[in-house]
C-alpha cells in the first residue's frame, strides 16, 4: 500500500505513456506497450522533459489491465490527486455537441435584437394574458364605435347587422393570423412590430409603399381624433358640472380645452414602455366599456324619438347611391381598429419554443373581443332603434343623446358620461402613441448606438403630443372623414394579414386555407380602393365645413 505510481508523458518517439513501478511486473515478462520498467533513469541517459506526477495509489496496477491503444484514444487510469489533460475532453456533456442541437433549440429563447432592449415597446417583456386583454380591449373599442348607427341609416336593419357581423368575424380571423405570425422559431425571429412583419413578407421597399402611411395614420390620426373628442368632452363636462353663479366668468375656449386635454395626455405619456401602461390600458378598457354601455342604455331607456323612420334614405343617381353604401361600409370598417398594435402588444411577452407567446396572447384576445362584441352590437342596434334616420352624421350616438335627450337625462349622468369619455381618451392616447414613440427613439438609437436619454425622451414625446394638438386645432373637421379613413386603414386590418400568411407560412396550394386567404386578401384590397373612392366622392359631394383653426 506504500508503493507509488509514476506517470510520465514522454516526448520521445514512443507515443504511449510509460508506467513505472517500483517492483517487477507480475509474470516476469515485459509487456509490449506500455513498457514497465524500474524507477531508474530513462534509457539513453536522457532525463525526461516533462515532470512526473506522483500520486499515492491504493493498489498496484498490473500490466494486463492497462489498455493498449493509439495515442489519440489512450485512456489514463483515474487517480485521486490529478486528472490528465485527456480526461478533461471526455467529460464534455453530449448536449453541448452538435448531436445535442435539438435539445439546445428547445431550451433557447427566440433570438432578440439587442436594440430592442432600448425601445419602449420591447424594453420590458414580462407581459401576460391579462396585460394583453387590457391593451387589446383599450385599443379595440373607442370613439369610432359611436358612429356605427350612422352606417345603419344607409344600410338599414338587415344589411347593417349582416355587414357588421361579417366585418367582426373577418377582422377576428386576421387578428388570429397575426398572432400566429408573430414568432418564427425556425428562423429564431420575433416580429415585434407591424412594419417588421410587412418587411419580411413584402420586402422593405414595397412594405413602405403599402403599409407605412396607413399604420402611421392609424397611430397619429387616432391621437389627433382623441384630442378633438377629448377636448370637446372636457369642455362639455365643465359646462355641465360648473354652476355659472360659482364658477369663474371667464370661460375657456375650445382650443384651450384641447390644450388642457393634450397636456394631461403628454404628462401621462412619460411612462417608459408599453408594459408600464398596462394599468392605464385597464382604466381605458373599463371606461370604454362603461361609456358605451351607459350611452346606449340611456338612449334606449328614453325611448324612440317622435316621427322616427328606419327606411334607408338613398337619393341621387345610381353612382351616388353606390358611393353612399360604400361609405357606410367604410364606417363599419373604421370601427374595427387596433390591428396595427397586435404585434406590439404580443412583443411585451416572454417567448420560447416550449412556451410561445401566442398562447397567452390569444387567450387575452378572446376575452377582450368577447367584451367588444357585447359593446359594439348593442351600441349600433340600440342607437339606430332610438334615433333612426335622425342620428347626426358627425358625432353619432353621443351627439344624438345630447341633442334629443339632453333635457330629459339627469345632468349628473351626462356629466359622468363626458368625464368617462375624457379619461378613456387620455388612456387610449398612450397606447396609440407608443408606436410613434418607439419609431422616434429607434431613429436615435440606430444612429447613436446607445439608449435614448431620459431628457430627450421627454422632449420627443412632448413634441409629438403638441404636434397632434396643432393638427387638431388646425383641422377640427377630421371626424367627417370617417368613411375615407376606414378605406385607408382597411388593408392593414383585413387584407395584408392574409397575404402575409400566404408568403411566410406558404400553405399548400389549392387547399381550403390557401383559397380562403387569397379570396379575403383580394376582396379586401378591392374593397379598400372602392371605399377610398367613395369617401372622396361623399366628401366632395356633401361638402365639409373646413373651419381651419376654428374648433367648435
Amino acid at each position: 500500500m506504500g508503493r507509488e505510481v509514476d506517470l510520465e508523458l514522454s516526448t520521445s518517439t514512443e507515443t504511449t505513456p510509460k508506467v513505472v513501478s517500483t517492483g517487477p511486473t507480475p509474470g516476469g515478462s515485459a509487456p509490449r506497450t506500455p513498457k514497465v520498467v524500474s524507477t531508474g533513469p530513462t534509457p539513453g541517459g536522457s532525463a525526461p522533459r516533462t515532470p512526473k506526477i506522483r500520486t499515492p495509489a491504493p493498489i498496484s496496477i498490473p500490466s494486463p489491465y492497462i489498455i493498449s491503444a493509439p495515442a489519440s484514444q489512450a485512456q489514463t487510469p483515474r487517480t485521486r490527486g490529478a486528472r490528465t489533460p485527456g480526461w478533461s475532453r471526455n467529460i464534455t456533456p453530449r448536449f453541448l455537441t452538435p448531436l445535442g442541437s435539438p435539445i439546445r433549440k428547445a431550451l433557447n429563447f427566440v433570438k432578440l435584437d439587442p436594440q430592442d432592449a432600448w425601445l419602449p415597446i420591447t424594453e420590458s417583456r414580462n407581459g401576460n394574458a391579462y396585460y394583453a386583454a387590457f391593451h387589446t380591449l383599450c385599443s379595440g373599442i373607442g370613439f369610432q364605435a359611436l358612429v356605427l348607427p350612422v352606417a345603419f341609416t344607409v344600410l338599414g336593419w338587415t344589411w347593417g347587422i349582416i355587414l357588421l357581423t361579417l366585418a367582426f368575424t373577418w377582422q377576428l380571423y386576421t387578428l388570429y393570423l397575426m398572432v400566429q405570425l408573430h414568432e418564427d422559431f425556425d428562423k429564431e425571429i420575433r416580429y415585434s412590430r407591424y412594419m417588421q412583419l410587412a418587411n419580411a413578407a413584402f420586402g422593405e421597399k414595397l412594405s413602405k409603399v403599402l403599409a407605412l402611411f396607413p399604420i402611421g395614420y392609424l397611430s397619429m390620426g387616432t391621437c389627433i381624433a382623441l384630442i378633438i373628442i377629448g377636448g370637446s368632452s372636457t369642455k362639455r363636462f365643465y359646462e355641465i358640472v360648473c354652476n355659472p353663479m360659482t364658477c369663474s366668468s371667464h370661460q375657456l375656449s375650445t382650443t384651450e380645452w384641447y390644450l388642457v386635454f393634450t397636456s394631461a395626455a403628454v404628462l401621462l405619456s412619460q411612462l417608459p414602455n408599453l408594459n408600464s401602461i398596462a394599468g392605464i390600458s385597464l382604466i381605458g378598457a373599463i371606461t370604454a366599456v362603461g361609456y358605451c354601455t351607459m350611452i346606449w342604455i340611456s338612449s334606449v331607456s328614453e325611448g324612440r324619438i317622435p316621427h322616427i323612420s328606419y327606411n334607408p334614405e338613398l337619393s341621387g343617381s345610381k353612382i351616388q347611391k353606390i358611393f353612399d353604401i360604400l361609405n357606410a361600409i367604410g364606417i363599419i370598417a373604421f370601427a374595427f381598429r387596433g390591428h396595427n398594435l397586435v404585434l406590439e402588444i404580443q412583443a411585451t411577452m416572454p417567448s420560447s419554443e416550449k412556451h410561445p407567446s401566442r398562447v397567452p396572447m390569444w387567450k387575452g384576445v378572446k376575452v377582450s373581443y368577447t367584451i367588444i362584441l357585447m359593446c359594439l352590437f348593442p351600441l349600433a342596434i340600440g342607437g339606430y332603434w332610438t334615433y333612426g334616420q335622425m342620428i347626426p352624421a358627425n358625432g353619432g350616438i353621443l351627439t344624438a343623446l345630447f341633442v334629443f335627450h339632453g333635457q330629459d337625462t339627469a345632468r349628473g349622468l351626462l356629466g359622468l358620461i363626458n368625464f368617462i369619455v375624457v379619461i378613456n381618451g387620455i388612456s387610449t392616447f398612450q397606447i396609440y402613441a407608443m408606436p410613434m414613440f418607439d419609431d422616434m427613439e429607434s431613429t436615435y438609437t440606430t444612429r447613436s448606438k446607445k439608449p435614448c436619454p431620459w431628457w430627450l425622451r421627454i422632449i420627443l414625446r412632448a413634441l409629438f403630443g403638441y404636434f397632434c394638438f396643432f393638427v387638431a386645432v388646425a383641422m377640427p373637421f377630421l371626424g367627417s372623414f370617417s368613411g375615407l379613413i376606414g378605406g385607408i386603414s382597411l388593408p392593414v386590418t383585413l387584407a395584408y394579414p392574409c397575404f402575409m400568411w400566404l408568403i411566410i407560412k406558404k400553405p399548400k396550394i389549392y387547399t381550403p386555407v390557401w383559397w380562403l386567404n387569397w379570396i379575403l386578401g383580394v376582396v379586401g384590397i378591392c374593397l379598400s380602393v372602392l371605399l377610398i373612392a367613395a369617401g372622396i366622392y361623399v366628401v366632395i359631394h356633401t361638402g365639409v365645413e373646413a373651419s381651419f383653426f376654428k374648433p367648435q
